[in-house]
């Protein structure tokens, strides 16, 4: 199954939606699909879906998805990663009117160099190719969600056993 999200904002992610809709209409995608719509105007014709789910309705969806696929909202694409799943993520627009301004294209591309752990769409029309090449694609990407906290701990142990030496 593959899980779409495209969060809460207010301004419709129509782009993203129709296009995943199209391919599975077309059947360059195989497997069920079904998509969190959110504020979006258009309604999936070939896809199951629901406006918003619930935090528990997520997590499930994320755990049975062979793909997530997330707009570039941080909270989106983290419950993926935590998983141990690599999400394909769509960044939303202004020259769409999918956002205000393109800090999602910022902060995915930033994400993307420092962590390399998702695959950044930033063309609608590559997510076709990301989606049937998905397997291939994640062999090659390392998921990591460090915890800085843990990484915290772990100094602050060291630290004391060096003291206590």
């Amino acid at each position: 199954m593959i899980f779409v999200t495209v969060g809460t904002h207010e301004q419709p992610f129509n782009r993203l939606i129709k296009t995943v809709d199209d391919l599975k209409g077309k059947g360059v995608i195989d497997e069920p699909v079904f998509i969190q719509t959110g504020y979006s105007t258009y309604e999936p014709k070939y896809c199951d879906w629901k406006s918003l789910l619930s935090y528990n309705e997520m997590q499930q969806k994320v755990d049975e998805a062979h793909i997530v696929i997330s707009h570039g909202g941080p909270s989106s694409f983290l419950m993926p990663l935590k998983e141990g799943k690599v999400p394909i993520v769509v960044p939303r627009k202004a020259e769409f009117n999918e956002h205000i301004n393109n800090h999602q294209v910022d902060f995915i591309e930033a994400v993307t160099r420092r962590f390399n752990n998702i695959i950044p769409i930033y063309d609608i029309k590559d997510i076709g190719p990301a989606i049937q090449n998905y397997d291939q694609i994640t062999q090659s990407i390392r998921v990591s969600t460090t915890s800085n906290n843990a990484l915290f701990n772990e100094r602050l142990e060291m630290l004391v056993k060096n003291l206590l030496q």
